[in-house]
């Protein structure tokens, strides 16, 4: 979020009348005396309890329930920053054993050098892969005496938006490929026929935001094995797992879009979605240590020891990772497919009651992972933003959207099934979008008309 100036006049009343907060405090200035913590703690606690209750929260892939234990770790480690690893060892040998155990999750060949590291999501985890494979051609190119001043990068634009933001902010032209209005993600053909001499990467995404559905990773690899031997052009993809990657190894095993294929030579994967931790946490994995350059890690010895880093930023907690490593020893593969089969289950309920409600239609059925969307058939007295509004009057959060280009017009609704989503709150949440749609159908209840997707440019 990007903050703006404010008024430094405009004060904080106290919640409750008690010695300890007998007066408004500067909103966006800082006051000169404190006060009690239990007044400042009061005061920003009630406010909070306006925000949306995560349970509730259906638009997010993010975890919201940990168990006690995990929880427990989460606070333990909190305090410790995770750059530190000469003062704590012991939570880097974790982050270690995390990127083998994926690594191997991803099927990253035994006779490579696989590596990897944590990020705070997926997002850096992205840019990070892209600069790697954006060095990595550089070099390339410069090696063979060419231009190396228009690199450019191709990917769907049913890709997340830190794609565009890569694309600007490292000053690289986005080739941004309309999805397919029957299948609402991108053709594999027309994705690698905008590939050249300076294509850094390809993009590829194992469940996208807008409706859960994966791009057809095996059939861009053989496209690319394709061009490379007609025309010699080797250019990797980077597949963002970001939602599927604790997923499909354990209900799809046989799907082959990882580091089975030739091309993927790097992969991201969200451990705050469903890695079944609190944000933010994501891993980036590298099929083998050639393709992440060495001239992208710094090492610094002022911490102590003489310590590799490849991120975006520095300090960070270290909170995360030891409820990572506890999730992956206290559930093994079973206990992720345990979980990843109930929430297909309930989500898969979920689309069936919502295609028994008239002029609804279900447009993806959790067929990979969790996630139901939705539209209307005909347009009525209301639309999908209204009912996305009506919907937050019982504190269910769930958006509407419209798809990206090409499929504009399209708007949907989309429910993310997350471990704590049970079939009793399907039920309930069922009852609620009834009577919302109910009441829409007679009333004047209007939504935010939000405006058509903004973010992609298209070529």
């Amino acid at each position: 979020m990007v903050a703006k100036k404010m008024n430094p006049e405009k004060k904080v009343y106290g919640t409750y009348s008690n010695r300890d907060f007998n007066k408004p405090i500067p909103e966006f200035a800082f006051q000169e005396e404190g006060m009690a913590a239990r007044a400042a703690y009061e005061m920003i606690h009630e406010e909070l309890k306006l925000d949306g209750t995560p349970e509730l929260n259906l638009a997010t892939f993010v975890t919201t329930y940990m168990e006690p234990e995990a929880k427990k770790l989460y606070m333990e480690n909190a305090h410790k920053n995770f750059i530190d690893s000469f003062e704590y060892p012991q939570i880097k040998k974790e982050e270690t054993r995390i990127v083998n155990i994926l690594s191997r999750l991803f099927n990253a060949p035994e006779s490579s050098n696989f590596a990897g590291t944590s990020t705070i999501g997926s997002s850096e985890s992205i840019m990070l892969a892209l600069l790697a494979h954006k060095w990595n051609w550089k070099s390339k190119m410069q090696a063979q005496k060419k231009d190396i001043s228009k690199p450019n990068i191709v990917f769907g634009a049913d890709t997340h938006v830190v794609w565009d933001k890569f694309a600007r902010y490292f000053d690289v032209e986005p080739r941004v490929i309309p999805i397919d209005s029957t299948t609402m993600v991108v053709n594999p053909e027309k994705l690698v026929k905008n590939v050249d001499e300076n294509t850094i990467a390809v993009g590829a995404v194992l469940g996208t935001t807008f409706t859960g559905a994966f791009n057809d990773v095996k059939k861009i690899n053989s496209l690319l094995e394709k061009l490379k031997s007609e025309k010699g052009l080797d250019v990797p993809i980077h597949v963002d797992a970001a939602s599927a990657g604790f997923i499909t190894p354990f209900i799809e095993p046989d799907l082959e879009w990882d580091f089975r294929l030739s091309h993927v030579k790097s992969i991201n994967v969200s451990g705050h979605k469903f890695g079944l931790v609190y944000p933010g946490i994501g891993w980036l994995l590298f099929k083998d240590s050639s393709d992440l350059p060495d001239d992208l890690v710094f090492y610094v010895n002022y911490l102590g020891n003489d310590m590799p880093t490849y991120t975006l930023n520095f300090s960070k907690s270290a909170a995360n990772i030891a409820p990572q490593y506890y999730n992956i020893i206290r559930l093994g593969k079973s206990g992720y497919r345990n979980i990843a089969d109930n929430m297909m289950s309930n989500a898969r309920y979920l689309a069936d009651r919502i295609a028994e409600i008239p002029n609804m239609e279900v447009v993806s059925r959790a067929d990979h992972i969790p996630v139901v969307t939705f539209k209307q058939k005909e347009k009525g007295k209301y639309s999908l933003f209204d009912l996305s509004a009506a919907v937050r009057s019982f504190g269910w959060i769930v958006p509407a959207y419209s798809l990206p280009h090409n499929a504009q017009d399209t708007v949907l609704m989309r429910v993310v099934v997350r471990e704590s989503f049970s079939r009793d709150l399907a039920d309930l949440f069922l009852e609620n979008l009834k009577e919302a749609m109910n009441n829409l159908s007679g009333s004047k209840i209007k939504g935010s008309g939000i405006s058509s997707r903004k973010g992609h440019a298209v070529s």
